[in-house]
């Protein structure tokens, strides 16, 4: 049992289980009704994104990843993020897919293409230091 860490719209991998969005917002032209079976997301659950601010500035650092200043702003974005996801909701909803990835199987994901520029990136490291079984 564990949880995969994915980009939303790719094809699932076959014990992935139930796909959780954690995106701020669902995607753009696609009927709700497609969501699950164009391989989006199952459940949406946007408390495990960024906030808008938040999601600007994560968003700043696609456009020139090996500069400086988006190193810069990537480790800011990293430090305010897991500032969030201290916050008891968020705190809580970790804690409980940290202890729940140890019996079942299922996914949280993303759009972005690169998980290292990526809120999920800092997703799987929080599951992780929970103790998470995480793909």
């Amino acid at each position: 049992m564990s949880i995969r860490v994915v980009q939303l719209g790719s094809p699932r991998a076959p014990s992935e289980g139930v796909r959780i969005g954690t995106v701020r917002r669902p995607p753009r032209g696609v009927p709700k009704a497609r969501f699950a079976a164009d391989d989006w997301f199952d459940v949406w659950y946007p408390n495990l994104s960024p906030s808008p601010d938040l999601m600007k500035l994560a968003l700043s650092t696609h456009a020139q990843p090996g500069g400086a200043q988006a190193r810069k702003d990537w480790a800011l974005f990293t430090r305010l993020f897991r500032k969030e996801m201290a916050e008891p909701g968020a705190a809580r909803t970790l804690d409980v897919l940290a202890a729940l990835s140890h019996g079942a199987d299922f996914a949280i994901g993303c759009y972005c293409a690169d998980e290292a520029r990526c809120h999920r990136s800092v997703l799987r490291a929080l599951l992780t230091e929970r103790g998470a079984a995480v793909v």
